[in-house]
Formats: C-alpha cells, sequence, structure tokens
C-alpha cells in the first residue's frame, strides 16, 4: 500500500526545513519515504475499524496528510540529528504526540470527535463502522415469567385464556 505523501509532498506539509529534508534523503536513500509508508500503515491500522481505510481514492483528506507529515517531521528530524536542548526540537516531539493523539481520538467511535471524509474532495462521511452505543434485549425469562402471572390470575379467577371472569 502507497503512503499517503510522497517525499515532495512531504516536503511542502513538513515543518521542518526542506534541507533538512534533502540532508536525510541524501545520507539515507529512500528512508524517509519507507517512514512514510511505515507510518501509513499505522494510521490505517488504528483507523480501519471505524474508517474504510486504507484510503484507496485521493485526493486524501488533509487531515490524513497533516497526521502523518507530522508524525514522520519528528522521526525524519531525530535520524537527522537534533539537539536536545534546542526548543524547536521539543515542538518536534509534541507535534508528533499530538498527531498520534488525534489519529486515536478518530478511531474512538464512542469519545471521538473526528469524522473524516473519504476524500478531501468531498464532505461525505468516511464512517463505515459506527459502534453501538445502546442495545436491548428482554431476557428469555421474562416471558415465560408473564405467562405464569398470566396463567396464575387465570386460575384464581376461574378462567381459561381471553375468557372474561364471570
Amino acid at each position: 500500500m502507497p503512503a499517503y505523501l510522497d517525499l515532495t509532498e512531504f516536503r511542502e506539509i513538513s515543518v521542518a526545513p526542506e534541507e533538512s529534508v534533502d540532508e536525510v534523503e541524501a545520507r539515507y536513500p529512500g528512508w524517509v519515504e519507507r517512514q512514510l509508508e511505515i507510518k501509513s500503515q499505522w494510521i490505517d491500522a488504528r483507523l480501519r475499524k471505524r474508517y474504510l481505510f486504507p484510503l484507496t481514492q485521493t485526493p486524501y483528506p488533509l487531515v490524513v496528510t497533516d497526521w502523518l507529515a507530522r508524525i514522520v517531521t519528528e522521526i525524519m528530524m531525530r535520524k537527522r540529528g537534533i539537539d536536545p536542548t534546542d526548543e524547536q526540537a521539543a515542538t518536534y516531539v509534541e507535534d508528533r504526540k499530538a498527531a498520534e493523539a488525534e489519529v486515536l481520538e478518530a478511531a474512538n467511535a464512542q469519545e471521538g470527535l473526528f469524522d473524516l471524509p473519504l476524500r478531501a474532495d468531498t464532505s461525505a462521511t468516511g464512517i463505515v463502522a459506527p459502534q453501538v452505543l445502546g442495545y436491548s434485549e428482554a431476557s428469555p425469562y421474562v416471558a415465560f415469567d408473564i405467562q405464569a402471572e398470566a396463567a396464575r390470575r387465570e386460575d384464581s379467577q376461574g378462567t381459561g385464556t381471553g375468557d372474561e371472569a364471570p
């Protein structure tokens, strides 16, 4: 399954400098694209039970490509090497954690507030497996209790089923 972003799209969306993306790609050819594939599959795995994932039609929803870019940016910057005391490094980590939390919220059918479309060019809901929030079914024994109560009432009145008391 292809990633929701290719390298060119990742360069455009990521908050990391393009030079950093190029540096990682030059030192580790194909590594960034592989991370995009891995994290795309992670998103699929999280959202598959509620939405029609993996997405097969483009354009992909912008929120999905944003999540992917935010997650892979931090991973890519760690691969490149960043100073842990750099304040911007902390924002990469926070952004990745926030994106992962949003994916988990979108996967949560009970408390999640996301309603992803199937594609970016439509507003039709992508939810295909909403979770049932309530279910009620009478116990099979309740029917026997009701029958027994009706039979006792009929016996005490000396009537049969459907007969009126004299």
